[in-house]
């Protein structure tokens, strides 16, 4: 697996912040009674009431994501490393705080998100005129989505006018420019509940107490006891129990790990094939009566491929009966009749491969008379071109080649496309909940559903004939892989696998299907005989965490500064605020006690730095 290294840094300011401009330009002419001026306007429309999605480049904890987040600080990951900087939430000169907080509501806390009209915005609880006034590339007319906070509330959760500077910072690669800027909350999300984070506007929201402090705007005279805030975007996700963390989830699957199979019914003859993945099933005879067949589909116990198969035009002509236990093998009959439904219930499909067919078979005719026409012609007798095919006359040639369009179905029928879920598992108890199955795949079953799916059009024993003689481009490979079941698989919606053909992790297989069956189930299969399966978060799951120690205190284990060889003394414990709110300047002091330097040199990148944790990773080895 390829590293690479990230950079934090405490910020990256734009060369000019959002705003209407006027440059004036003056020329003086030695030779001119009065000198030349103009004047030009121009304006740096920034992001203000609104951020498109592709601004957002992921968000942690993941929208709709379960886990145990209990001490995680939310953070959004911003793709314009600027934006926190572009503008301002009060205060004198050019280095104020970002204009960003993200903010965390519990479900029942949180407040209804609104949609106003600009020149309406103040209509409801006062805001400054400033944070709402139109700029000249705005219209009164533009949507704006608002949340009313109850003041109280607010006053908990609203980072201080110090605090914001700790609570943005830019990721670089290596020593690169900045790649994107992150905002992070400092509320830790309540467990065993639903949260609820707003990214907020704080633009001109802070003006200068009597004290020389700054705090937040409420107006003249309050009216009601409600904060309006604008909410650029939000996201939801729910906090649980530590059995619920992505580390705990996947390592519960390894004492489930198995493979795909029943377990021993103690009859030797039906564990005969429960050993190979088989399963009891209905089977409807076609004279109308009713039995039980054995039915195994593509996914088995281990990988198996007896290489091509003959065309056959009826699925009956795959059963095999098993005259020991009175049975019929349904598989192969199965995939077969499969095939052919999916085509015809595809009426493009069904006609493009028609259409192929008899192309085919025209091809196939012309050789067949030339082949004739060649032998019957006299030794002495030369002829040329069109004649050799029997035809007086040009003819256009018939390009009897597979449409990339059908290659591409096809293709996809060998990948599972379309397959209904109980094709490929039959029974529930072959992936019991919160288990993991390791497999390996039936090419015989794949490639009677192929061609099963290719015998639209094939009629008689001819057809058969050259199906044989002409096998479809398409690629069976040796395929192995796992099917799990879990939570993690809901709960994780960027979840990664990774398959290598060694124990060590050097032998990375390639990817042939990596799908989800259902909102819990993952089906994954590599090219190869499969020895290590890992399963880890997205980079993006990298997040901000620290330590709980006794209820409603924090710490962090703190890393080395780079060059330094002494490790710092752990952080804490700190007193969390109210509702669980973490202090960034209380921390950041903390931080620059333990590391021997003044608070001052503490900036967001190194806070960043100090809690930044990777993202987890679990592997299986199989047996």
């Amino acid at each position: 697996m390829s590293e690479s290294q990230v950079t934090f840094r405490h910020e990256h300011r734009p060369v000019l912040a959002a705003g209407d401009y006027q440059v004036t330009l003056s020329q003086r002419v030695s030779l001119e009674p009065v000198d030349f001026t103009t004047t030009r306007r121009f304006t740096v429309a920034g992001d203000r009431f609104g951020l498109a999605p592709s601004l957002v480049r992921s968000v942690f904890p993941p929208e709709g994501s379960v886990g145990d987040h209990a001490t995680v600080l939310p953070h959004i990951v911003l793709e314009r490393a600027t934006l926190p900087w572009e503008r301002s939430p009060g205060g004198p000169g050019p280095q104020t705080p970002p204009w960003l907080a993200l903010l965390l509501f519990t479900e029942q806390e949180a407040p209804g998100v609104s949609t106003v009209p600009l020149g309406q915005v103040a209509a409801g609880p006062w805001l400054p005129p400033a944070a709402v006034a139109a700029e000249s590339h705005e219209s009164a007319q533009d949507p704006v989505a608002v949340i009313d906070v109850p003041a109280a509330l607010l006053a908990d959760l609203l980072p201080g006018y110090a605090d914001l500077p700790l609570l943005a910072h830019v990721r670089a690669e290596g020593d690169g420019p900045a790649d994107a800027a992150v905002v992070v909350g400092t509320r830790l999300p309540p467990a065993g509940m639903t949260s609820v984070v707003h990214l907020v506007s704080l633009e001109h929201r802070f003006t200068a107490a009597t004290d020389g402090s700054w705090v937040l705007d409420r107006g003249p005279a309050p009216v009601g006891d409600t904060v309006r805030l604008v909410s650029l975007t939000s996201w939801r996700f729910a906090s649980v129990s530590a059995d619920h963390t992505f580390a705990t989830l996947v390592r519960d699957l390894a004492e489930e790990g198995a493979t795909l199979r029943l377990p021993p019914s103690g009859q030797p003859a039906a564990d005969r094939y429960l050993d190979q993945g088989f399963v009891p099933a209905r089977h409807r005879l076609r004279q109308g009566g009713s039995s039980i067949g054995w039915y195994r589909g593509p996914l088995v116990p281990g990988p198996t491929d007896a290489g091509p198969v003959a065309p056959v035009r009826t699925g009956d002509a795959l059963l095999r009966f098993d005259a020991e236990l009175g049975m019929f093998d349904l598989g192969y009959a199965a995939a077969w009749q499969l095939g052919r439904l999916l085509a015809l219930g595809s009426g493009d499909t069904a006609t493009g491969l028609y259409g192929w067919r008899r192309r085919r078979d025209q091809q196939a005719a012309r050789d067949q008379r030339a082949a004739r026409s060649r032998s019957s012609r006299s030794p002495s007798l030369s002829v040329s071109g069109n004649l050799d095919a029997g035809y007086p006359l040009a003819v256009a040639p018939i390009d009897d080649s597979l449409p990339a369009g059908l290659r591409d179905w096809l293709t996809g029928l060998t990948r599972f496309e379309g397959v209904p879920f109980g094709y490929l598992v039959p029974d529930e108890g072959l992936l019991p909940a919160e288990s993991i199955r390791f497999l390996g795949v039936d090419q015989g079953w794949v490639r009677h559903l192929v061609d099963g799916a290719a015998s639209v059009g094939r009629l008689g024993p001819a057809d058969e004939a050259r199906d044989a003689a002409s096998p479809l481009p398409l690629e069976f490979p040796t395929l192995t892989g796992a099917l799990i079941r879990s939570q993690v698989v809901s709960g994780y919606p960027g979840l990664l696998v990774d398959g290598y053909a060694d124990r060590a992790g050097t032998g990375h297989l390639t990817p042939w299907v990596t799908r989800r069956l259902s909102p819990e189930v993952l089906l994954c299969l590599f090219e190869g005989e499969l020895a290590r399966l890992d399963l880890h978060q997205p980079p993006e799951a990298q997040h901000l965490a620290v330590e709980l120690h006794s209820p409603g205190s924090f710490g962090k284990t703190l890393r080395a500064p780079g060059g330094s060889e002494r490790v710092p003394d752990p952080v804490g414990p700190l007193p969390l605020g109210p509702r669980g709110t973490v202090s960034p300047t209380g921390l950041a002091a903390a931080i620059a006690g333990s590391l021997g330097v003044p608070a001052a040199e503490v900036d967001s990148g190194d806070l960043a730095l100090q809690l930044t944790e990777t993202a987890e990773r679990v592997t299986f080895l199989r047996p």
